[in-house]
């Protein structure tokens, strides 16, 4: 996630939206004051200011703005935003991504278990997708939603214009942690586990009118 308090905006980086590729573009436009939570270059470097913050949760690159309460004395006037993505599509990069991982995690151990229809259908994969819709990484630590700008993935070119109005420049977003996956999520899926999807996902289906195909 990045805040900056030199352009008034914050991006919250949900996990599995393309929200790398929108961090490095905000980063090649970076101010000095901006404070950058991720694994991206600038935020590397700059995490020493961040070591001692006192704040309400973890400070990392997938942070809410619950977990960011006490970095700054306020997020009034700030615009906020994060990107969201095709959820039928997002668990299968979900999936791919995790496989690739070593690191001691549930769903680590579950994807690197099962094939990815059963792995879409496990009862802990669906409660973590209902647990965490777009709008769990836009809600402050007050319990209010405080989202300006919800960028759809696949239609950046539009949904982002309220974005590039506010920092009065358009960013170049060029594709990041690109997969070898098929690119087509369709291609996945098992008619269980594309049900399993829609039921654990409902929220963002019906919110930003997402279709499976």
């Amino acid at each position: 996630m990045i805040l900056s308090p030199g352009r008034s905006y914050v991006f919250v980086h949900a996990p599995k939206t393309g929200g790398t590729a929108m961090a490095l573009a905000l980063e090649a436009r970076a101010m000095k004051d901006d404070i950058m939570l991720g694994d991206t270059p600038k935020a590397i470097k700059r995490r020493r200011r961040v070591k001692d913050a006192q704040t309400r949760g973890r400070l990392w690159k997938h942070s809410t703005l619950a977990d960011i309460d006490g970095l700054v004395p306020s997020l009034d006037g700030l615009f906020a935003f994060t990107l969201v993505r095709n959820p039928w599509d997002r668990m299968v990069s979900y999936y791919h991504w995790l496989r690739a991982q070593d690191f001691d995690h549930p769903a680590v151990a579950l994807a690197g278990q099962m094939d990815f229809a059963d792995f879409a259908c496990a009862a802990q994969i669906m409660a973590s997708m209902q647990a965490s819709p777009a709008r769990h990484y836009m809600t402050d630590a007050n319990g209010q939603e405080r989202c300006d700008l919800y960028i759809r993935l696949e239609a950046v070119d539009t949904d982002a214009a309220p974005l590039w109005d506010h920092l009065g420049f358009v960013l170049d977003m060029p594709h990041a942690n690109a997969s070898e996956r098929d690119a087509d999520h369709r291609t996945f899926y098992t008619d269980a586990a594309r049900t399993a999807v829609a039921a654990a996902c409902a929220e963002d289906i019906e919110r930003f009118g997402y279709r499976f195909d």
